[in-house]
């Protein structure tokens, strides 16, 4: 099983809707006993909230079903567990590190790496513009998927 956690800072914009992505990606090609995807943040600010609404909103306009989740914060013993931990920009992957005391298993990724680049996935946050955000997860996502087979 491949163990994927989504990263961003609140974890209620990017991070819930790249796992909501990434989880109904693997559902429409069969392949949800091979995965195991969830989502946490690098801060505490959010801890406990649900998805923000403009996640919500462009997902269920897009016809992906919300994953049910509440913030949480990235562990050092997430490091441990995942194969896979995903940021969304740079901030997000210092903190990565510096949450997981670094990152000597190469386990840590920016998403659109994946897509070979190396920008960030729009913060909705500051934005607002759940569009742009839904457009690059779902890049990322793809490529991640077709970079591991």
């Amino acid at each position: 099983m491949i163990k994927v956690l989504f990263i961003c800072h609140g974890n209620i914009c990017r991070s819930t809707m790249a796992q909501s992505v990434m989880t109904y990606m693997v559902a429409q090609r069969h392949r949800e006993a091979d995965f195991y995807i969830d989502s946490a943040a690098t801060s505490r600010e959010e801890i406990g909230n649900p998805p923000h609404y403009g996640t919500v909103n462009k997902l269920r306009q897009v016809g992906i079903p919300l994953v049910p989740h509440r913030a949480r914060q990235m562990t050092k013993q997430d490091y441990e567990e995942y194969d896979y931990l995903i940021g969304m920009d740079d901030a997000n992957i210092r903190n990565m590190g510096r949450i997981a005391g670094g990152d000597p298993d190469h386990k840590i990724h920016k998403l659109l790496e994946f897509a070979g680049s190396s920008r960030a996935i729009a913060d909705p946050w500051y934005t607002g513009n759940f569009d742009v955000t839904y457009d690059d997860v779902v890049e990322g996502c793809e490529a991640f998927l077709k970079a591991i087979g």
